[in-house]
């Protein structure tokens, strides 16, 4: 069924718009009596028993919106820190989704089994649902309720009311607080799209703002386990999970800083061995944690988590995953750009993006993209400084696929990048060193939740200004925290940054939209159409620099550079 252009407004959710009228098509199923786990169907447990206050400590989540389902995760975990704290048995969990808030009109329930060996995970795919609605959702175990959740279904068809998401990524939990999720949990969003670092391996320290539990970084599935459940205790992140459907994807930190395939940060101090059963252990925990499908459970050292969502005929979403095909990056500057087999994702998902790229489903195509595209030199002058852990250091493949970007055959390519800590608004050209290059696309880089701490953008720009007075192609700049919204129509792309004071303290941040950028329909490259005043930036860090100063865990590195 079509999207209707107008969302309706006859239900009451809070907060929210709300979907009315279902009716009585949309009866609810009754609990089925046998449930399928790992392929097969077995008998439910009748009860498991009661269940401490608590068990519902990480909250819930829905992920991946279609047009007729999405999926709503839970995790049971009692005592969270110490492994979650469940019985090693499986556990019988029922959810239920509603059209309203006192769960009146419910359209569909069912019971499925939290398993042990998934960390009493809970990733239920409902279907039957209608497109472009919203939904509330809970889970009941053991006697108790969970929180309740907000999801929204994809539109299908044609897309007349326009689309609109938020990105964030980087979310280092002794950085800072995650204040900017308690301004975007009040936003009004189709989905999230998550872009990586959504934990951080990182030993504890008790100099930060806050410190990661254990005594050191997580190797096994017990530490992994830990260390996501201590992230998604947060209030904040809870509260935006609860609110939209998220869509994500991971990039180095979820598994060890700047790892390649099966070759980890520190070769020297991880056998392959150890690093293979680290990266599947991480995996492990990572599925367990995030609203992800059944079909991306882990299988050994593998987990499928490139896939592509598709927003009716507005919106292709290509999710990428730059860290599980990747070659190891290159140490020189000339071999990055050289070196044709280097590449960034492997041959079969560079196939699978080049075959949706090109198949004109949709008006725009938006790449959910870990590290950062465009060209990025760090050095003033004739030397050249890049991150080659970046597309930088796997140019022969970059230049193909601007190329593609250019060739006529992608409808208004965007990427949308995480990892930098910093917002970085840049045009997108198959050969950044040639004046003469066409530009083909654009590229928003998002800034940190977190990670970075509070910043100091005096600094950072003056560090910059010089580079990008030779990087014609970087349009903005700026290394304060956030998030960034946009809004999607046939005509346009309006990416809005929103901006908080700080991250040291745990709420009551002030959030600002400090700049806005435009990539029009049929006009490849992107435009500043707004930008705060330097007052208004000189106003945040005096307040910043009026509360407590604390170290920072995590900065945007250069261990991978070349010159």
């Amino acid at each position: 069924m079509e999207a209707s252009p107008e969302r309706p407004t006859g239900a009451s959710l809070s907060r929210r718009l709300f979907v009315a009228g279902l009716g009585a098509s949309a009866a609810a199923v009754s609990v089925p009596s046998l449930i399928r786990v790992d392929g097969a169907y077995a008998a439910a447990p009748s009860t498991g028993g009661s269940l401490p206050d608590g068990v519902f400590s990480l909250g819930v989540a829905s992920g991946d919106p279609l047009p007729d389902g999405v999926v709503l995760w839970t995790r049971l975990a009692p005592d969270p820190l110490a492994g979650g704290g469940m019985p090693s048995r499986p556990y019988p969990v029922e959810w239920e989704v509603a059209e309203d808030d006192a769960f009146a009109r419910v359209v569909r329930r069912g019971r499925t089994v939290a398993l042990p060996q998934e960390g009493h995970s809970v990733h239920v795919e409902v279907d039957g649902l209608e497109s472009g609605a919203d939904y509330v959702y809970r889970f009941r175990a053991g006697g108790r309720i969970s929180p309740v959740g907000r999801t929204r279904t994809a539109p299908a068809g044609a897309v007349s009311s326009g689309l609109r998401f938020a990105f964030a990524s980087c979310q280092n939990w002794q950085d800072g607080y995650y204040t900017a999720y308690e301004a975007l949990a009040a936003e009004d969003l189709d989905f999230v799209a998550f872009l990586g670092d959504y934990i951080y391996e990182s030993v504890p320290r008790t100099t930060t703002v806050r410190t990661h539990e254990g005594t050191g970084e997580p190797v096994t599935l017990a530490e992994y386990r830990n260390r996501h459940a201590q992230y998604r205790s947060d209030p904040n992140l809870q509260a935006a999970h609860a609110a939209f459907p998220w869509i994500v994807t991971w990039d180095d930190h979820e598994v060890d800083n700047n790892w390649a395939d099966e070759i980890p940060q520190d070769p020297d101090l991880q056998t392959p061995e150890a690093f293979r059963a680290r990266r599947e252990a991480a995996f492990q925990a990572y599925y367990e944690h995030m609203p992800l499908r059944r079909g991306a459970r882990p299988r050994g050292l593998d987990l499928q988590l490139y896939r592509r969502l598709r927003f009716g005929d507005l919106v292709d979403l290509h999710v990428l995953d730059t860290r599980q095909y990747r070659s190891d990056q290159p140490a020189t500057l000339e071999a990055a750009s050289t070196d044709p087999s280097l590449t960034m994702t492997g041959e079969d998902q560079e196939r699978w993006l080049v075959d949706g790229l090109t198949d004109g489903g949709t008006r725009w195509n938006l790449l959910a993209n870990q590290v950062m595209w465009a060209q990025n030199d760090r050095t003033a002058g004739p030397e050249d400084t890049f991150d080659l852990d970046n597309w930088d250091g796997y140019r022969v493949q970059r230049r193909r696929l601007l190329e593609l970007f250019g060739s006529g055959q992608v409808a208004n390519p965007v990427v949308l990048t995480g990892d930098r800590h910093c917002t970085w608004v840049c045009d997108l050209e198959p050969d950044f060193d040639d004046p003469s290059a066409p530009v083909v696309g654009a590229e928003i880089t998002g800034t940190s939740i977190s990670s970075g701490g509070d910043s100091d953008p005096d600094a950072f720009q003056q560090t910059y200004r010089p580079i990008a007075a030779e990087s014609p192609h970087w349009k903005f700049f700026d290394n304060q925290r956030g998030y960034v919204v946009c809004d999607v129509d046939g005509e346009r792309m309006l990416s809005s940054l929103r901006l908080v004071d700080t991250v040291w303290q745990p709420s009551g941040a002030t959030v600002r939209t400090a700049a806005e950028f435009v990539v029009e329909a049929g006009a490849p490259g992107v435009t500043v159409e707004f930008q705060e005043p330097p007052a208004v930036t000189q106003r945040a860090q005096a307040r910043r620099e009026a509360g407590p100063v604390y170290d920072v865990d995590d900065t945007e590195d250069l261990a991978d550079v070349g010159r």
